[in-house]
Parts: structure tokens; sequence; C-alpha cells
């Protein structure tokens, strides 16, 4: 980014404090100038940012595989695994590995066995019931040498308060934040989840993440509407299903074919690595040689085949449940690296997000048809074509037909007359302030570092959206409401009321 253009944002918006009072102001490009990056002859990426001011350092490992890359049958396994990257090792969680690996196999095979056994025309009752028998037999045999939590408990006691994971349909994140003189206990730790996993407690854990859908979707009126939404909206890409996946999928799944998703998924050439915080650089890729250069790697998988083709015309859906009425209304955009994006972004802010936009102002304050009103955008990825999503909560005896006519009646206002000069400043002024305070966090700007570096493919693009922020222009924004805003591009879904 050219200096001229970092004094006139830094005139403009305070754009050289980055950092809070006490500490020296420094500028985006300072802080550009002092990312490393390293890249591991296995594939693996590093990124490093150095900030000396206080004896803690946060890191960030995206795994490029999320829910849109499970196939059919195999949905909710990028999430199943990011529970099961708690469990251990050959060494982290086990007090006599090579006994335990004898019951796990025993507990593999006794499986397959009842999963063939089920899947006949006319099963043997009796004999599945046996294998059952024989099969929970195993389990408890292999749990005599479990250490629970191990790993985590590792964690926690040389000083990480944020031991974590998390999946979304584009990724699996794990993040830690550890005192910086613990730099390499991290590299070892981690470099076994990678290199040396053992998925034990994996029909336990299995079980909680059924239940984790129980609660979240097939119990859950919202739930049930999002999961609906995306089999509506999407009809080919991936995105269809959500990260939880199908309960019969989640059912069949088997320890085996963990194992093989990892090895397929869950490579160092898959894999990006951030650290922000008390390091040297050169002092993370030596150490970084020295523990995850051992671990063997592949080809970066491919990328996903399938594009949601053209939407025909608006569809539409209900879901009967106990529950008020509840809209959802999601239009097709594209990519996250579009340069449509931050128009996007613009038209989702000053539409629906917040008590002072235009959503909120209209449906609730002013026609009082609405209890709540908003809109996200980018859901539910990034990294494909993906939806600008509306919603409204009817108030007492209003519809969700009055909420969508006044919703339709705000984008036409946007499409016609585009945005005020006073809202975009607003939104490129609260935008500008979202994205420094997140860049002051070591560990939120580790996450942006991935997620730039993988979805958009450089984490310097982070850097030149501020430039691209700045030139955002309300024609701009008036085109991209015109080219997406339209109704042959939308599905809705509402919530109905059962007792209607």
């Amino acid at each position: 980014m050219k200096t001229k253009i970092l004094m006139r944002n830094a005139v403009i918006w305070g754009l050289a404090l980055i950092f809070s009072a006490g500490l020296k102001a420094k500028t985006l490009a300072d802080i550009q100038n002092q990312i490393r990056e390293y890249v591991l002859s296995n594939g693996m990426k590093w990124i490093v940012l150095p900030r000396h001011e206080a004896p803690v350092v946060s890191f960030h490992v995206y795994a490029d595989v999320g829910s849109a890359n499970e196939s059919y049958g195999m949905t909710g396994i990028s999430h199943l695994l990011e529970h099961l990257a708690f469990k251990g090792t050959t060494t982290v969680g086990t007090t006599n590995y090579e006994e335990e690996k004898k019951w796990l196999a025993r507990t593999d095979s006794l499986y397959a066995l009842i999963q063939m056994e089920e899947n006949k025309f006319k099963p043997d009752t009796l004999k599945i019931k046996a294998l059952r028998n024989a099969f929970d037999q195993a389990r408890a045999k292999a749990q005599e040498y479990v250490v629970s939590n191990e790993f985590i408990d590792l964690c926690m006691k040389e000083g990480d308060p944020e031991v974590n994971a998390y999946t979304n349909a584009d990724g699996t994140h794990y993040v830690n934040a550890l005192p910086s003189n613990r730099l390499e206990f991290w590299m070892a730790l981690i470099s076994d989840r990678f290199l040396n996993p053992v998925f034990r407690e994996f029909y336990k854990e299995r079980d909680v993440v059924m239940e984790e859908r129980r609660l979240r979707v097939e119990t859950n009126p919202i739930g049930k509407l999002i999961e609906d939404f995306f089999a509506m909206a999407f009809k080919a890409h991936p995105y269809r299903h959500g990260t939880l996946g199908h309960m019969s999928d989640l059912r069949h799944i088997t320890r085996k074919d963990a194992i093989e998703y990892f090895q397929k998924y869950y490579i160092p050439s898959n894999l990006t690595v951030a650290i922000v915080g008390d390091v040297n650089p050169e002092e993370v890729f030596r150490l970084a040689e020295i523990y995850f250069a051992r671990i063997p790697s592949g080809p970066k998988p491919e990328p996903i085949r399938t594009e949601e083709p053209e939407q025909w015309g608006e569809r539409r859906f209900q879901v009967m449940a106990q529950s008020q009425p509840v809209l959802l209304i999601g239009y097709h955009r594209p990519e996250a690296k579009s340069n449509h994006d931050l128009p996007l972004e613009a038209i989702s802010n000053i539409l629906g997000q917040g008590r002072s936009s235009r959503l909120y102002q209209k449906l609730v304050k002013e026609l009082k048809i609405a209890i709540e009103v908003g809109s996200f955008n980018g859901w539910p990825g990034s990294k494909y074509p993906n939806l600008c999503a509306f919603y409204a909560i009817p108030a007492k005896d209003k519809t969700n037909q009055e909420c969508l006519d006044a919703i339709d009646a705000e984008i036409e206002k946007i499409k016609k007359e585009s945005v005020t000069k006073e809202e975009l400043t607003k939104f490129k002024r609260t935008t500008l302030k979202s994205m420094y305070d997140q860049m002051k966090n070591n560990s939120e700007m580790a996450e942006l570092l991935t997620f730039y570096e993988v979805v958009h493919g450089d984490w310097r693009t982070l850097f030149e959206r501020i430039q691209t922020l700045d030139a955002l222009t309300p024609e701009e924004i008036q085109k991209v409401a015109n080219l997406y805003l339209n109704k042959k591009n939308r599905t809705i879904g509402e919530i109905v009321p059962e007792s209607n």
C-alpha cells in the first residue's frame, strides 16, 4: 500500500493508531513489514507477526477443510474430527498405548461386523445383540488405558486460557495462547497432534456430537429453519448441509472413516499457521523445521468441483413448529475475494446491522411490525459463492408477509437511490474500527492472517482491504444491489406456528 494513501487514511480515520494507549503507535505499513512467512518442505505455511509488548503469544492453525468438503454419507465428520483433536496422541492421553491399540482395533472390527449384519435384508437380531455386547466390552477395555482430557490439561497447566477449536463451512481452526517461553512446548504438542493422532473414545464423542445436533437442530425451531434454508438455497453446492451433519450420517461414521478423512485433509500442505506475539520469527521457523517438517504430507486436496448453478426463480418454504413466526431471506452472492464483497458488506450493514440501521428504524421503531430484524453477509461460508441474508421476527399480531413487504421496500430504496454519504461514512468508520480492534488482539490478528491467506489467497489482502474500503462509493453500492438483490436470486424461509 502506498505511503500517501496510508497517510490520507491516517488523517481521516486515525489509521496510524493500531495499539491502545501506552504502546508505540504503528502504521499499517509498519505492521505489514514486520510480518514474516515461511513454507516448510512438506507444504505447511507459517505466518509470524512479532509483538514484544507482553510476554505472551497466540497461535492459530487453519486446516483448509470444513463441512463443504464432506461428501454424502459423511456429513458432520469435520466437526466430529474437531472434537477428536483433543483426545490425544500415542503418548498423550494414554497409560499404555500398545495395549490400548489392541482394544481400539477390536472395537473397530466388531463395529464393522455390526454394521454388516444390520445392513442385511434380514438382520439376525440375536447376532447383533451378541456383537454389541462384545463391542461394549471392548470399548470398556480400551477405556481402561485412557487419561481423559490430558491434552487440554497439559495446555492449561502451561498457562493456556484459550485452548479451543471450532469448525465452520470452510475450515477447521485450532486456537492456543501461551506464555512466550512455552513456544517449544506448543511446537512439540501440536506437531504430535498432527503426526500421531489417536481417535480414542470415538464412539463416546460421536454420541456427544449427535446430542449436539438434537439440541441445536432437531428440537430447535430456528435450527430447523436454518438447516432447511441451506438445503433450499443451495441446490448443488455442499454449503447445502450444515457443520452438524445429518443424523443418519453421524450414526454410521466409523473410526476408520475419521482416520481416512484426517489423512486426506489434515496434512501439512493443507495447514496454515499464524503466530502473533512475543516471538522471534527465525526461532519459530527453526523449531517448525524440527517439529513440523517431520510430518509426511502430500498434494493439497483439490478444490470443490461443484459450483452452485444460476437460480431460475424465487424459492419458498415453511417450517411448521411450536414457535413464534420467523422470516429469513437469502440472496446469492459471490465469494469473499470478489470485488463485490465490500459493497455487499455495506448493504448488509446499512440495512440491517444495529439499532440505527434502516430496517430496525423502519420495522421496529416506526411501523412496529417486528420485535427484531437484522442482516448478515457471507453465509454460511466465505470461500465459495454464498448468501447475503436478512431476517425478521414479527411483533404480536403481525405477520411474516408484512415484514417481507417492508424489507422489500427498503431494499428497493437502496437499488433506486443507493445509500447516503453519511451512511457510507459511518459504515467505513465502524468497519475500520472493528478491523483495528481485531488487529490489536493477538489471537484475533492470528485468525485474520490465516483467514485472508486461505480464503482470499494472500494475507496481504487484509491490508489492501483498507484501501478498497476508502474508495467505496454510493454508485458502486447501488450497482451491486441491483445485480444481486432481486427476487429471482433469493430464497425465503419462514417458521409458521403450528397453531395456525
